[in-house]
């Protein structure tokens, strides 16, 4: 990777022997790797047995979550807020592991519709919760920065599994918890 970070700086201009640009390849790669190390990360060891037996009915969330991405399309940052929610079916997991999991399909090259589905298809696979949900809130900079340069605007996204899709109630009672963190 750093032969061809060397040539894009040498394609747009730049010279990367000078003191400014000598490590500048080393550094991209390191980012890189860290930025989209969630294709390293397996769900099984992520979780590492921390799903728990626990009779409780009400919605488990966490909310505000910050989250930092790639665009698949441009490889520039998104970055904002996840907020996951599930019911239990008798099983709940460990509250560090929700965001963990946001984590590993963030650091992954990505479009904010699949990170939302995929957030929630892991949540219910590993828990068969009763239901899931999840809402992701970003900013684009490839939105803000070039294209149409729309500095302010947000992306919302969201996937209902379960309750959180067929019970108007159940789903209204969640949107209420992320928007104002009241019961």
């Amino acid at each position: 990777m750093e032969n061809e970070i060397r040539s894009i700086l040498l394609q747009i201009g730049e010279n990367p022997d000078r003191e400014g640009l000598k490590n500048t390849p080393k550094r991209v790669k390191k980012a890189y790797d860290f930025l989209t190390g969630g294709y390293k990360v397996n769900i099984n060891t992520l979780i590492n047995e921390a799903i728990f037996e626990e009779k409780t009915e009400g919605i488990v969330l966490v909310r505000d979550i910050e989250m930092y991405s790639l665009c698949e399309h441009h490889l520039l940052p998104f970055y904002g807020r996840a907020h996951v929610g599930y019911i239990p079916r008798n099983k709940i997991i460990g509250i560090s592991k929700i965001p963990r999991i946001v984590d590993m399909y963030a650091r992954r090259l990505q479009v904010q519709e699949r990170l939302t589905d995929q957030i929630a298809n892991a949540i219910h696979e590993v828990l068969n919760p009763l239901g899931v949900g999840v809402v992701i809130k970003a900013k684009h900079l490839c939105m803000m920065m070039r294209g149409v340069e729309k500095q302010n605007s947000e992306l919302f996204t969201s996937c209902m599994l379960g309750e959180f899709k067929t019970n108007s109630v159940t789903r209204n009672e969640f949107l209420d918890l992320i928007r104002t963190g009241a019961s």
